[in-house]
This record gives structure tokens, sequence and C-alpha cells, in this order.
């Protein structure tokens, strides 16, 4: 055999050895953490100290960075992403901001993130700081950022990282309605997610990636429309809608992954309870030829990392003051759950609307509307601290009084409830007014039977109405509120209000009156 044929043949080895090498990639993720540094009960709410010892609490950043860690070795190439949403939900943001979480993710070792709507609630400027802190790439596909000044250089729609000698696409996405959710200014316009994404996935195809993970802060049912109607995605790692997916709970969303096409989308749930581990393999042509995993729950069995345990010890400390003072007590569990209040009347709802209402009645306001949005957690029975009312109402909303007409409030109540099957937080809770929906109506027609003070509400009629600042500004698409008639926005804190309230009513007893009625 001559020599130019022993080199072909050899050659023609090494080929067919190549294409026959798989590339085995370990995705951990993480979701709408929330600020939640500190473990946390099965309420979503803060976790005692002696709870947290008797085994009863959940997720907390020193139980991350060891599952992390154990992931880590376990795996043969891995990265560590999340889906947005780190800010706001604690005390802890309040008080640093994005500070702890950049100083938290970084310890961590994360690889990417999405831009989420809540990264937005104190506008660019802290969202620009908080890019600034961490070291790693932050993303946002379907937003034009070119007029926004602090994030037009910074933030980028794609980018790609090297993992075990292959390239890796990653791309951003977050809620297209994220002006309506948060406060991103008049500068950034937000886009299609398909489009967007489709967009990103052309230019690093043309490049030669052909592995490509989009980081989608949009939702489930989103992240299944981007999947099929995008090519060219092999993973998309979601947020926004705290879906918990897994194989063998009956509680479970969906599968983990859940397949659409050729793309596995996975999820986490939300504020640091599990930590997703996804494995794919791919083939020499970046086609996924396996993807499995599951959400690995971050219980008492995962041992909590001492260094983190005494640096959040240490940053909760400015805290504690207020957070541990009691202000009232509940004589059962007050249900703030999101799957509830996003879709029907809620223990916690009614809570909410009540205290503001009872807080200005004598100003001749008849109704309050609070968006399920701005409700955060339960608190169970027994003390109720200041930080748990925190946790529940965290956004620091003020209490805002208006007029608007019977028709301008009914035409709010259909805003609310027009996206009732995707759980959005436009859900209107509700007081001293009653009302009927159908889910099963098309939105803009779903709401009937609206009763003010026993009468039926008048169109024409002019009527006060208290609710909190953000959905008096047109947040989460209350957009007719935002010229009502003597409109005052800077009440009190709607945590102050709710708190004093549950205290001037204590033992507080949680309950539903029928005020909303679902079809």
């Amino acid at each position: 055999m001559s020599v130019r044929l022993l080199t072909s043949v050899a050659a023609l080895a090494l080929s067919a050895g190549t294409a026959m090498a798989d590339y085995s990639l370990t995705i951990l993720h993480t979701n709408d953490f929330h600020a939640r540094f500190e473990p946390i009960s099965k309420y979503d709410s803060g976790c005692s100290a002696e709870d947290n010892d008797a085994g009863e609490c959940f997720g907390g950043s020193a139980r991350l960075v060891t599952a992390v860690e154990e992931a880590r070795a376990r795996a043969e190439n891995s990265i560590l992403v999340d889906g947005g949403d780190q800010f706001q939900g604690t005390l802890f943001y309040t008080y640093y901001k994005g500070k702890l979480a950049a100083e938290m993710m970084n310890k961590m070792g994360y690889d990417a993130m999405t831009v989420g709507n809540h990264e937005f609630d104190d506008g660019p400027e802290v969202l620009r700081g908080f890019m600034d802190a961490v070291e790693f790439p932050v993303l946002m596909s379907n937003a034009d950022v070119s007029a926004e000044p602090l994030l037009a250089d910074t933030l980028l729609k794609s980018t790609t990282i090297e993992v075990g000698g292959e390239t890796i696409g990653l791309i951003g996405l977050t809620p297209e309605d994220t002006d309506e959710l948060a406060s991103p200014g008049d500068n950034i316009t937000f886009t299609d997610p398909s489009e967007a994404v489709q967009g990103e996935v052309d230019k690093l195809t043309a490049e030669g990636v052909n592995k490509i993970i989009v980081l989608s802060h949009s939702g489930y049912g989103v992240d299944q429309t981007v999947a099929a109607n995008t090519t060219g995605v092999d993973v998309i790692v979601g947020g926004h809608s705290n879906t918990y997916l897994a194989n063998d709970d009956e509680d479970a969303e969906g599968p983990y992954p859940t397949m659409v096409g050729e793309t596995a989308i996975v999820s986490a749930y939300a504020y640091g309870k599990f930590l997703g581990e996804l494995n794919v393999t791919f083939d020499d042509e970046g086609t996924v030829i396996s993807a499995e995993g599951a959400p690995l729950i971050m219980d008492a069995a995962v041992t909590e990392d001492d260094a983190t345990v005494a640096r959040i010890a240490e940053a909760a400390e400015p805290l504690d003051e207020i957070r541990n003072t009691v202000v009232a007590e509940a004589s059962e569990e007050i249900i703030g759950a999101r799957d509830v209040c996003r879709a029907m009347e809620c223990s916690m709802g009614n809570l909410i609307a009540d205290a503001m209402l009872d807080r200005v009645a004598d100003q001749g306001i008849e109704i309050a509307i609070e968006n399920s949005g701005g409700i955060r957690a339960s608190i169970d029975a027994g003390e109720v601290t200041m930080g748990e009312v925190l946790t529940v109402l965290p956004f620091q909303n003020t209490l805002s009084t208006f007029q608007v007409t019977g028709a301008t409030f009914v035409e709010a109540l259909e805003n609310g409830a027009s996206q009732m099957e995707e759980g959005a937080g436009r859900f209107p809770q509700v007081a001293g007014v009653t009302f009927t929906v159908d889910p099963a109506a098309e939105p803009g027609s779903r709401i009937s039977e609206v009763m003010v003070g026993g009468e039926p509400i008048d169109p024409e009629k002019v009527y006060g109405v208290v609710s909190n600042n953000y959905v008096r500004n047109g947040g989460d698409g209350y957009a007719m509120f935002k010229d009502a008639m003597n409109a005052y926005d800077f009440g009190p804190d709607l945590a102050d209000v709710t708190a004093e309230y549950l205290a001037e009513n204590g033992p507080y007893k949680p309950y539903t009156d029928g005020r909303i009625t679902v079809k």
C-alpha cells in the first residue's frame, strides 16, 4: 500500500472518529430568584433560623453555592445561567438594590443571564450598575436600547462562550410588555420575541455556531410559541411565569424538559427553591441527541455553605430591626399564592384591598383595586412580622386615589381578566365592588354583573378609587387610569397600610366572601 493511500485511510478514519464525537453539556439554571438570599418557607416567604435548623426550609444562596459546586463536579462540561428577575422581592433588594445579587452570582460563577422585567423596576440606572458589577454577560434580544445611553453600548442581544472546546451561543429574551410591567423609561422599545430570537439565531449560525440556548424571561407559554416559530434553537431556559416542570410530580405544569419540535424547554419554579439540571448531548453537527434532567430541590439535604451563610447574615444585619418587628397575628394562613391570586379571589387580595379602602374611605373612595402581580407571598398562621408583610408587598408602592367613570372601571376589570390563561399579574383583587368573570370568553368581554354598594355599576357615574401608584400610572396594562381625575399618587406605603390594618384587626382571620365569581 502506498504512503499516499495509507495517509488517505488514516484521514478517513480520523474524520469518521471526529464525526462520532458527541458533546455533552450540563445546563444548570435558576430563574425568578427575587432576592431570596436567605432560606424560604414552604410559603416562599421568610423562614426562621429555628425552622431552618429543623430542616423545614428551602433554598437560600448558601444551599445554591453547594448544589452548583456538586453539580459541576459530576458534569463533563457545564454552564450556569439565569432566566431573569434576580431583582425585587425582599428587604435585601430594597436596601442593596442589585449589589448583593451581583456579589452572589459572581461567587457562584454564572456564565450569563437574561434581563427580567423586574431588572427595570428602578430604571436603567440600577440595571446598568448591576451589569457593571457582574462578571458575565447580561442579554436581551427583543428590544432596541440604542436610544438609552446607559445601555446602548453595554446590553447585548446575544453572545458566545467557549465550553470544553465548543462554542455555545446564548440569546436573551424579556417580556414584550416590559414597558407595562416595570420602569424601563421611554428610550427602550420592546419587540416580538420570536422575530428577535430568529434574528440572533441566524446571526450566530452564520458565524458557525451550532449549539444555541435562549435565556427567556417571557413565560412558559411564550417559550413554547418561540420554540414553534423559530428554527435553530436547541434549549430555552425559562422564567417569568415561575413554572415548575418535572417528570415525577403531579403538581408540575409540564415535563422536564418540555419538547416543542427539537427544542427543549426548562424552568425551575422560582425563589431558589430548585436548581435546574439539564444534561444535553449534541452530535457533531449540533443536533440534540438527548436532553434529560430534573429540577433539584434545595431542601435540608443540601448542606449550606458556611462562608455564604456568614456573608448573608452580615448583609442582613441592617435589615433585622425592621423585619423582625412583630406587627400583628394571623389566626390561620393568609393565602397569597401566585396560582390562586392570579386566577380568583384570594384571602391575601381581600386583606390588601380591604386595608387600602379602609385607609381612604373617609375621602369618598368607594372601590379598591390591587393587581395580583403585586402580591408576592403568603403569610402563615401566628405572629406576623414586618419582614413577612414586606415579602408580600416588596415594591414600595404608595396608595393612589383617583376618580374614573363606571365605564372606565369596567374597562380596567376587563384588562385585569384579559390574560388569565397566562397567569398574568394584572388579575384584579378588589374591595367595595363585586363582579363575575368568565375566563372562557374573549378578552374584553369577560366581565359581567359588576356591583358597587349593592347596586349595578353606573357607566356614567364618577367613582372614587384607590389602588397603588404602579397601577394608577398604567402598570400591568391599566393605561385607562393614566388620565384619571383628581389623581394623587403619594399616599402611604402599601406595606405599612396593610401592616397597620392587620394590627387593628388582630388576630386577623383571613377570608373570602364571593366578591369575585369565576364562571
